[in-house]
Order: structure tokens, then sequence, then C-alpha cells
């Protein structure tokens, strides 16, 4: 996997890339970053992009300043696809990245070849309550040192997970960003932007987008839970497809049935340019 940089509007913009072929767009959630996919890029049968959200992962310092809510970020998507010149890639959201790929697929879905979701965000299905009590408690929380913001981090991907192992090697790699860059005040800025009005503005879209779709959902999932992903697969024109036992991070825990949903429809999509 090679990790790629480029100056889209001035902003730095980081992806891991994979492969070759029909392009695939992969788009993480909190607290995570491009390597949340780490595991689904190697089964992608196609050219794979995991694109970093500004604020998040590598780009925490770069996101200083910038407005870190989904809408902003699906604009920033769609002009590094301009950028790199990447036509009809099949677009893949899991968590905010989820909510980041709705919007960008309902401002101009001709822009994609299909739409895979996972355990995303959708509708009012977010913040979570523990991410609202954050967003709430911003300006104290972002004063505290990171040890004392580690115990939280854990338990959060914890809960996230079904698999023991792959949580104790997700909490590892997705908390080294966050202790590089400040923990507290990387975690406060990005839960201060969230705001469920970006996803309840594209809900009514959500059934014209004339896209297809594949909704893979870990059924065991107390963040994004299964009604809410049978309402989106339904909106899609597709059936939700569960993953038993499955909790939230299934590009983590769940590979495999990721990737098995992309390619169904990477093998329906003539290979796009870029």
């Amino acid at each position: 996997m090679e990790h790629k940089e480029t100056l889209v509007g001035g902003v730095p913009t980081r992806w891991i890339e994979n492969g070759t072929g029909q392009a695939v767009v992969l788009v993480h959630g909190i607290p995570t970053s491009p390597r949340l996919w780490r595991h689904v890029m190697p089964l992608v049968k196609g050219r794979s992009l995991a694109w970093e959200m500004a604020g998040y992962g590598t780009s925490i310092p770069g996101g200083v300043g910038l407005d870190l809510g989904l809408a902003a970020q699906a604009e920033r998507l769609l002009a590094w696809l301009d950028h790199l010149g990447l036509h009809d890639p099949v677009l893949v959201g899991h968590d905010l990245g989820g909510g980041v790929a709705q919007i960008a697929a309902a401002r101009a879905p001709e822009r994609f070849a299909g739409l895979v979701l996972t355990n995303a965000v959708c509708y009012d299905s977010w913040p979570i309550p523990s991410v609202k009590l954050m967003a709430r408690l911003s300006g104290l929380l972002q004063h505290m040192p990171d040890v004392a913001m580690y115990p939280s981090f854990v338990q959060l991907l914890r809960r996230g997970h079904d698999h023991g192992e792959i949580a104790r090697e997700s909490i590892g790699l997705h908390w080294q960003s966050y202790a590089t860059h400040g923990a507290a005040a990387s975690l406060m800025r990005q839960v201060s932007a969230l705001d469920v009005h970006d996803t309840l503005a594209v809900a009514d879209r959500l059934p014209h987008l004339g896209l297809p779709a594949r909704v893979v959902w870990g059924d065991a999932d107390q963040f994004q839970k299964l009604p809410y992903g049978a309402r989106l697969a339904d909106d899609l024109g597709t059936d939700i497809r569960r993953i038993n036992g499955g909790k939230h991070f299934t590009p983590e825990d769940h590979p495999t049935e990721i990737a098995e949903a992309i390619n169904e429809l990477v093998a329906g999509t003539p290979p796009g340019l870029g």
C-alpha cells in the first residue's frame, strides 16, 4: 500500500492507495483514519483509495481552523476527485465516512458508479450519546492530558468491536495519531463539528440517487443500530446484509464481507479514469 499526498485548494490531502483498475474510494469515520480499511483494501478487485478526512489521522494538524463537519468534508472529497481526475468510482463509507458518502452522492450522483455503506451515520442516528456529551464538555475536555482521555478511547473502541484481537490492534493503531497530535484537543475539534442536520438535509434525496448500492451492517452495533441500516437499504433500493453478531467497526472485524459487497459493484462497473 502506498501513502500519497497532494494539495487541493491549498489544503494538504492524504490517502492510501492499493491496486489497479476500477477506482474504489473508501471513507473512514471517527475516531479512525484511512488505516481503518487496511484489511479490506487487499481484498478489493480494483484500485482502492482510502481518503483521509481533514482533521483526522495524519491530517489532524491541517484541520485546525477548518470546518470539519460532514458537509464540508463531502465538498473536499468531490474536489479531491476532481483534482485526481477520478471518474465513476465506487464510493464506500463507514461511520461518519458513510455520512460524507451520502452527502457527496446526493450532491453529485452522476459522479459515482455505486455506493457501499456499512454501519454508517444517517438520518438522525448520530452523534451517539457519548459523543454528544464530549461536545457539550469540549471547553473543559480539550485541556485534559492525553493519559486522561485514553481510557475513554479504549472503552469506545472495545464496545465497537466483536473481535478481541482486532480491537487491541485497532486501539493501538488509531491512538497513535491522537497521541502524536494531542488527543484531547484533536477529539474535541472533531466532535464539536458534528451536526446531524448534515445527513438530515440529504435524506429525502437518497431514494432518488439511481446508484447501485449495498448496505452491510453489523447487527449487534450499539452505536449505529440495525433499524437505521434497514431504513437506509430501503431508501437505496437494496437489501440489508446483516453480519450476525457484528458490531460497529465492520471494516476491521469483517473485511471479507465488506470487500465482497464492494467487488460486486466493481464487477458491474467499467474501469474508471485517473
